[in-house]
């Protein structure tokens, strides 16, 4: 049985906390400590299952959640008994995973989208405090995140996407800004107009601001975020493979991300400025792609010579990264991308790269990826590197040839383009897709970031 889908509302369950059992129940699941995270046996009831919790670590909690998600994907109404737990016990990992291993992708009939999902309602047993509405509002944005990833691209071009951030703002409290190709070409951003050139559907880059009440017009000095938001990516003229091809929908999983986080700040009272930045163009084929060996002008000045039509993800972003720095006075600048398959390669599909130029901004947003489980690593910017990327006919190379430290000299590039301003650059080829299901991610796009850029928000608040 499947019922129609909002893109923009995925479905999660009803969440409650109660210190003693309703009556009605429904599907009891009963939390036990010291056995093998995950692991769930059956009861005496058929409706009735126990899981283990292991060591209740956050690692543990999540295994168990996950492993509870999956099971209860079709039940209306689950009844979780955490008593075992303590009153200092947080349960907030085990939540998060529950509602965020029900979750399947969408699926399309002639009418539109379609979810296999129930309406549901969860009820929390214990009295281990938890914040369950803020839990609830990280979950729900990283499945925003995951579904608007998994949308076809030849639904969710450019333009339309840049249409969905404009309709949740409003519904967000957020102001909105698009440019369009005319804009765009007006005010300089010659990284998104090459990338986004040979495409039947124009780039477009979309503001996002978040001001709470009592910000001061001026002086206000955001956290920048930048998604990167290539809706398809065949490489152009650089063309990829055909299995390289078929998961490029989701090379947007950035943007979606970004988007994901700034449509939550109300809900969480973030009580500081945030603007999200989404850089959005199709790297299609024709006779206007752009071409290797080019040379273009990013937003700002800088002079790039093209190595690579498929590395154009650093090119979109370069704009974005050079007009938060010089136009928008930002406190910090954090980006996300699906940007190289070399971050995939070092690291896999569990963990992903960090770069940044400010320690303090790192090490906070590696401590909030241990709170969600999106594991993150740093890794260098050598400064004896940044020679490679020069150029005889530009200011700068954007590829450096060899194959080596793609995710090292597509970070370095980056640089370039954030000034002085504390910047942190995420790279999530690795975790922000996955190949099968596991855990708390679905095959495909898993949002891989979006809780953990919503607790740094919160712990800075």
């Amino acid at each position: 049985m499947t019922r129609r889908l909002d893109l923009l509302s995925p479905p999660v369950p009803t969440w409650q906390h109660v210190q003693e059992a309703p009556d009605t129940a429904g599907t009891v699941i009963t939390l036990v400590p010291g056995f093998d995270a995950g692991s769930i046996e059956q009861t005496a009831s058929a409706a009735a299952l126990a899981v283990g919790t292991g060591d209740g670590s956050q690692a543990d909690l999540t295994k168990a959640g996950a492993a509870v998600g999956a099971r209860t994907r079709h039940d209306p109404l689950v009844t979780h008994l955490a008593g075992a737990h303590g009153p200092e016990a947080d349960l907030t990992a085990y939540v998060e995973a529950v509602t965020l291993a029900r979750w399947r992708s969408p699926r399309w009939d002639a009418q539109g989208p379609t979810t296999e999902l129930r309406r549901s309602t969860h009820v929390l047993v214990g009295s281990a405090p938890i914040d369950l509405d803020r839990a609830v509002v990280r979950t729900r944005s990283a499945l925003l995140a995951r579904t608007l990833a998994t949308t076809p691209s030849n639904i969710k071009n450019p333009a339309w996407l840049a249409r969905q951030a404009v309709t949740m703002a409003r519904s967000a409290g957020l102001t909105s800004t698009v440019w369009t190709e005319r804009s765009l070409a007006t005010e300089g951003f010659g990284g998104l107009l090459a990338v986004g050139g040979g495409s039947a559907t124009g780039p477009r880059l979309v503001q996002l601001d978040w001001r709470p009440v009592g910000t001061p017009k001026r002086g206000a000095e955001p956290v920048v975020l930048v998604g990167k938001g290539i809706t398809f990516d065949t490489g152009g003229l650089d063309l990829k493979t055909a299995d390289g091809m078929l998961a490029m929908k989701t090379d947007m999983s950035g943007a979606a991300i970004v988007l994901a986080v700034l449509t939550a700040c109300q809900e969480l009272a973030v009580p500081f400025p945030v603007t999200g930045l989404l850089p959005l163009a199709e790297n299609a084929i024709s006779g206007a792609a752009y071409r290797p060996s080019d040379v273009i002008t990013q937003y700002g000045g800088t002079t790039v010579e093209i190595g690579n039509t498929d590395a154009e993800g650093r090119i979109v972003l370069a704009d974005a990264l050079a007009y938060a720095a010089t136009r928008l006075a930002p406190r910090a600048i954090i980006d996300i991308a699906t940007l190289t398959g070399a971050a995939r390669i070092a690291l896999s599909r569990s963990v992903a790269p960090v770069f940044g130029t400010s320690d303090p901004l790192v090490d906070a947003l590696i401590a909030a990826g241990e709170t969600t489980g999106e594991t993150l690593w740093r890794m260098p910017l050598p400064t004896a590197y940044r020679a490679d990327l020069s150029s005889e006919v530009a200011d700068l190379a954007h590829v450096v040839p060899g194959g080596v430290a793609g995710a090292v000299y597509a970070a370095l590039f980056l640089r370039e383009f954030v000034g002085e301003v504390p910047w942190a650059h995420l790279d999530i080829a690795g975790p922000g897709r996955s190949d099968d299901d596991a855990g708390i991610f679905a095959k495909g796009a898993t949002g891989f970031g979006t809780r953990l850029l919503l607790r740094y928000l919160e712990g800075m608040s």
